[in-house]
């Protein structure tokens, strides 16, 4: 027997929700943890499979974790194992951004490749040439990345892509290297400037946050601290389509709308109504939405994170939206999922064309990762009878109570268990 989402269509969605710590931020703070002796503790963070996974990574390299609803406690010895453990690891994508600590508190590391959803390539060629800019070497051995450096020095170092992942894992080496580092082409996602913020409350001296230039003066120590993860710009906006999608009225807090400001004119675009406030928004749609292109690109262009909610959108829109991929080539892999509901699109390339229907209908489907899972239960909200949506593991790692929300909202989904082959 195995857990699913049983979502039944038609529902307006109308009312209030919370959004709390972002998951895309959070495990980049556990991680930033490592730098400094001592307990840090980190609150606003989800309740998602993910945050006990990267505690167990943390443990792995000898820490001590508490997880206690929101807050997360971390006592970081003075002496860290320098190799993460494989079960936790293979498990977590982000579990690669402890590379960088580790060679900074360490000087070696040893991160078995990591694992994750399944949404195309993401190489750490970026991250492996940063450090070895700082002085570090690197390479592949028996499926870990291996990483070492005598001394760490600051560097002129060039990203050919601003990759979310290299930006924080050459940051948070860099903040212990000595003399100035300046990072040209780094990720301005306001995860990253999250992550800028604690450190500075820990003694690092960075310049630039949120800009494309960061430039850091290495310390020769940090000291733990208390942060605040800042709301899940990606939870809240699927909020957002959901309300858009429904044709409900949704409020949204919690999250900084000027996070989303791309996503809002979209959506004011298909015809929603929105109202801005300093900790949220609403969204409200009066009728069927009208359709939108949408272009994926690093921030602040619209988050590849929401391309399955854009694909769900367009699915119920009326006329037809061109979906253009720039970040991760296998996420079309949902598209096939959303035809199984009815929906009249087709890709290729980097490239998806939607012609909206006036209604989907049910079918099971299956998550194949954490936006695909949630842009198919918007799709069931919008489709006659009952969908099935399966794999919903992926859905837990990324969105904090997620059935109560929506049920929360008037949504009619039921967590439900049974035999996927029956």
């Amino acid at each position: 027997m195995v857990e699913h989402f049983a979502v039944r269509g038609g529902a307006r969605l109308v009312g209030s929700v919370d959004v709390v710590g972002a998951k895309n931020s959070v495990l980049k703070l556990m991680a930033a943890a490592l730098l400094a002796e001592g307990t840090t503790t980190i609150t606003n963070c989800p309740e998602i499979l993910d945050v006990p996974l990267m505690a167990d990574v943390l443990r792995s390299l000898g820490c001590s974790v508490s997880v206690e609803g929101g807050t997360v406690t971390i006592d970081v010895p003075a002496t860290l194992s320098a190799q993460a453990d494989y079960r936790p690891v293979s498990k977590l994508r982000a579990s690669v951004c402890v590379l960088g600590p580790l060679v900074a508190r360490c000087r070696r590391a040893v991160v078995p490749l990591p694992g994750g959803d399944a949404i195309g390539s993401r190489p750490l060629d970026m991250h492996a040439s940063g450090l070895r800019k700082l002085g570090a070497t690197t390479e592949i051995e028996h499926g870990r990345v291996v990483a070492q450096a005598n001394h760490l020095r600051g560097a002129q170092i060039w990203l050919d892509f601003p990759s979310v992942g290299a930006t924080e894992n050459i940051l948070m080496a860099a903040v212990l290297a000595d003399g100035m580092t300046v990072i040209d082409n780094a990720a301005r996602e306001p995860e990253i400037v999250d992550l800028c913020t604690m450190l500075q409350r820990m003694g690092a001296k960075i310049e630039g946050s949120g800009s494309s230039t960061l430039t850091v003066y290495g310390v020769s120590g940090l000291q733990p601290t208390e942060h605040r993860v800042i709301g899940d710009r990606i939870v809240g906006a699927t909020w957002a389509f959901a309300a858009a999608m429904t044709r409900g009225e949704v409020d949204v807090r919690g999250v900084d709308p000027h996070h989303l400001d791309l996503v809002l004119d979209k959506l004011r675009s298909a015809g929603a109504h929105t109202e801005i406030r300093p900790d949220g928004f609403t969204v409200a749609m009066d009728g069927r939405p009208r359709a939108v292109d949408f272009v994926t690109l690093p921030y602040p262009g619209f988050a590849t994170d929401l391309q399955p909610m854009a694909i769900a959108l367009s699915a119920v829109a009326d006329g037809t939206s061109m979906i253009t991929e720039n970040v991760f080539e296998a996420r079309f892999r949902f598209v096939d999922e959303m035809v199984r509901l009815g929906a009249d699109a087709r890709t290729d390339g980097h490239h998806a064309v939607v012609r909206g229907v006036e209604r989907l209908s049910s079918a099971p489907v299956w998550a194949s990762d954490i936006r695909a899972g949630a842009g198919l239960v918007l799709a069931g909200l919008c489709a006659d009878g009952e969908t099935e949506i399966w794999d919903i593991e992926h859905i837990d790692r990324g969105y904090p109570r997620f059935v109560e929300n929506l049920r929360g909202l008037g949504a009619g989904i039921e967590r439900a268990s049974a035999d996927p082959d029956r």
